[in-house]
């Protein structure tokens, strides 16, 4: 089980290392409110995609839990699991869950 400071301290690494891989710097505040897509969001469609894609491989590495967070639920939820740092944290802890009970 993934305690929820460890799914939002993974989200975080995720985010400063998806703006490492670009070449720009990370926002200077990045907190459980940043915001990821929509409107005063911090990255662009590709970089949200590799933000998932960054969270799926550092959740494998240090929890050994291979999950798919950009799965049909989410994709379909009324509201994105990828809104802020918080949502996606939550969303982590629920797909990880989701695997422990299936």
């Amino acid at each position: 089980m993934i305690e929820r400071s460890s799914a939002v301290s993974i989200v975080v690494a995720s985010i400063q290392e998806v703006f490492a891989q670009t070449g720009d710097s990370a926002p200077a505040t990045l907190n459980e409110d940043t915001v990821l897509v929509g409107k005063d969001a911090v990255l662009d469609s590709l970089g949200v995609v590799s933000l998932i894609v960054e969270v799926e491989h550092r959740v494998e590495a240090e929890h050994g839990a291979s999950v798919t967070l950009a799965n049909d639920k989410a994709m379909s939820a009324r509201n994105s699991p990828f809104r802020t740092v918080g949502v996606l944290a939550d969303h982590v802890l629920a797909t990880v869950a989701e695997l422990g009970a299936a």
